[in-house]
């Protein structure tokens, strides 16, 4: 008798090829606040056919921060733009105009390359 209850005392072990449980091999992300993070603003081009787009990294934030951060910087700005891997691009060269509003709302920004 004990053989045939030994199957509902066993922990039941699930098989799963795809799903999406990487919480154990993604790494959290820590949130700083604004005065904290060093960013770097920078026109490029590489990549996009020959169209400037401005990215901003060097974030430590979480990815619902960031979003709301692109779409503020979309609408002072009057561009598209996106985040990719942690960074924000807004379409066309507005350099100095990002560090300013990202300096408005506590970042420490600076230019970086030419």
């Amino acid at each position: 008798m004990s053989s045939s209850n030994s199957k509902s005392s066993d922990k039941s072990f699930v098989y799963r090829e795809f799903g999406n449980d990487n919480a154990a091999t993604e790494r959290p992300i820590p949130e700083l606040p604004p005065q904290q993070q060093n960013l770097k603003v920078q026109a490029s081009r590489k990549g996009r056919k020959g169209k400037t787009v401005t990215v901003i990294s060097g974030f430590q934030a979480k990815p619902e921060t960031l979003a709301d951060l692109v779409k503020q910087l979309k609408t002072q700005c009057g561009t598209g733009g996106t985040l990719k891997d942690n960074e924000i691009e807004i379409q066309g060269e507005h350099k100095q105009k990002i560090v300013e509003i990202l300096t408005k709302l506590g970042y420490k920004a600076k230019i970086s390359g030419g």
